[in-house]
């Protein structure tokens, strides 16, 4: 729910991606994606959080989330 009344879902879904290092909004997205990441680590065990760690996106750490608890049907 923090994430979308914080309207930060877009760091999750891919719809707002990573600008140039270069770019004059680059330290907004980072100050972002970091508040983000802190949240999925937060929320997680500690030894889930400890291999998902090393992810430089909120976005990556999503879809590896996703990838490893989705169930498919069988």
């Amino acid at each position: 729910m923090a994430l979308i009344s914080k309207n930060k879902m877009a760091f999750l879904t891919g719809a707002i991606s990573a600008p140039a290092s270069t770019d004059p909004l680059f330290p907004s997205w980072e100050g972002c994606n970091t508040l983000i990441m802190s949240w999925l680590l937060n929320s997680l065990s500690p030894s889930i959080a400890q291999s998902i760690i090393y992810f430089d996106q909120a976005f990556d750490i999503w879809i590896d989330l996703k990838e490893r608890f989705s169930q498919s049907d069988c």
